[in-house]
Formats: C-alpha cells, structure tokens, sequence
C-alpha cells in the first residue's frame, strides 16, 4: 500500500497590523475556538510549553466545509516572537507548520506554510478522487482565518460594533 497522500498549502495573508498583534493572536491557540470558530471546534491543552515557548501540545477537533471533522493536535517546536513559530501535527494529519509574520510599514504580512501527510481514512483513501474538494476544503478554512483574525484585530483594538466571526454561535 502507498503512504499517506501529502499536501502542502501555502497561505498569505497581509493585515493593516503590527506583528506583535498578530504574532499575539496567533500564538494564542486557547482562543483560536473564539476568534476562528468556523473551523476550531475544541482546543484544549494537553501540554504547557517551556520557558522559552517551545514544546505546548494542543489538541484540536477542527472542521471546514465538507462534512467530517478532524481531530489532531500539534506541538510548538521553534518560536521567534513577534516573527512567527513552528508547530508538527499529529493524528488525522502528520506534517508540520511555520507561521511567519513580517512587517512591511504599516501593513504585515503573514504566511503560513503547511505540509501534511493525510492520515484520517476519508482522506487517506478518497484523496486520488477527491484531492480538490480537500484543497478547496483547506483554502476555505484559512479564508476564515483571515476574515476571522481581522475582526479579532478590530475587537483587540477596541473598535465599537465589531462583528461576530463568521461560524460563531452563542449559548
């Protein structure tokens, strides 16, 4: 049998921002349920990180618009505040993660580089069939992202009227 169907994303995104802003909410895995709820079902610490960041396990049930879900968790191995981090996944994805986050004036850039193998059966098995609609699952997820870190940098601001982000329900 073949390995595990890999897949690598690149992402970018720029924002009207500092870097400590966004590297803050970023960072901030606890809260990524809160300000990116479309996609972050549960977060939960499984791990806290050591001194100097590295090392927090946080594992995640996540979701995009295709109907499954996704459980996985990832581990902060480097961490270069306010300029980014990197994080591998384990469980439904095995790959790893760099977060980087470069100042250009007023404005930052953000990239994230995300190369997996898929090890959830749904995608091990229906990805010669249906790898676009998974990479279109992941594009839509980190369209989320960037509309739902943009509001986050809003309400962090204090701006009056935010709106809620897109996929939050209130209990």
């Amino acid at each position: 049998m073949a390995g595990a169907p890999e897949y690598h994303f690149v992402t970018r995104w720029r924002f009207q921002a500092t870097a400590r802003e966004v590297f803050d909410i970023l960072s901030d895995a606890l809260a990524l349920k809160r300000w990116w709820p479309s996609v972050y079902l549960e977060v939960k610490e499984l791990k806290p990180s050591v001194a100097d960041g590295t090392g927090r396990v946080v594992d995640l049930w996540t979701k995009g618009f295709l109907p499954y879900t996704l459980r996985w968790n990832f581990t902060i191995t480097e961490v270069t505040p306010p300029s980014g981090f990197k994080l591998t996944a384990h469980g439904d994805f095995e790959g790893f993660g760099v977060w980087t986050i470069t100042q250009d004036g007023e404005h930052v850039d953000v990239v994230y580089d995300w190369r997996i193998k898929a090890e959830k059966p749904l995608l091990r098995y229906g990805s010669f069939v249906l790898r676009p609609f998974f990479a279109a699952n992941h594009r839509w997820a980190m369209a989320r992202g960037e509309e739902s870190l943009a509001l986050e940098l809003r309400r962090r601001r204090g701006e009056a009227n935010v709106p809620s982000a897109p996929g939050a329900t209130f209990r």
